[in-house]
């Protein structure tokens, strides 16, 4: 009897078992789904004339990352109301890109998603993510305005003293030695107990 009942217990787990393969085989057919409509979103954005790529060039760099001069540029509206559900979605299909270490696709993932939801809730993280993708990409321009926006658009966000981090190494990388220095300072004096500082610091011993 005892044999029996794990023979019927196996075959109950066997059942869960193949349910759940079922799941991960759908939700991977919903995320290619995903995929290819951001792919078609992306081209289509790519094709049209965008003023987001005409003011990209423009960000300022380090000198005023913190938001002086910046935090007073708010992010444009979205042109969809508000849908934290569908946001996340969006959010995590670029992420993934990340873990697929497909750099090119996961840049224009996240940019059509700050283009899509400039207002959402997940937007300070993708800005922050567009820097480090752009990063391993070897576009420095490219995460220099990123980790820049980071503290511009998203003053309070809790990537700010990252992004700031991120964004003296990349200055350091393209010869701006002249702004390393006072990015560190300014990660140290303002978000002082955070990681970003106890490196910043480190750093700042070593100059």
């Amino acid at each position: 009897m005892q044999l029996q009942q794990m023979q019927d217990q196996i075959s109950r787990q066997q059942g869960i078992i193949e349910e759940l393969q079922n799941d991960v085989a759908r939700m991977k057919q919903e995320g290619l789904e995903r995929y290819q409509d951001l792919d078609q979103r992306i081209n289509s954005a790519a094709q049209a004339p965008s003023s987001n790529n005409s003011s990209a060039g423009s960000a300022p760099a380090a000198g005023t990352a913190s938001g002086d001069s910046g935090a007073s540029a708010k992010p444009t509206p979205s042109s969809e109301p508000g849908d934290p559900a569908k946001e996340k979605l969006y959010y995590d299909a670029a992420f993934d890109l990340i873990k697929q270490k497909d750099f090119d696709k996961a840049s224009q993932a996240f940019g059509a998603f700050l283009r899509k939801y400039p207002n959402s809730q997940y937007a300070g993280n993708a800005q922050y993510w567009l820097g480090e993708v752009n990063l391993a990409k070897g576009d420095l321009q490219g995460a220099s305005q990123a980790f820049a926006k980071v503290g511009q658009q998203y003053p309070k966000h809790s990537k700010v003293p990252d992004s700031l981090y991120k964004l003296a190494d990349v200055e350091r990388r393209l010869g701006h030695t002249d702004k390393v220095k006072g990015i560190l300072q300014q990660v140290v004096s303002q978000y002082p107990g955070t990681s970003a500082a106890q490196l910043a610091q480190r750093d700042l011993q070593r100059l």
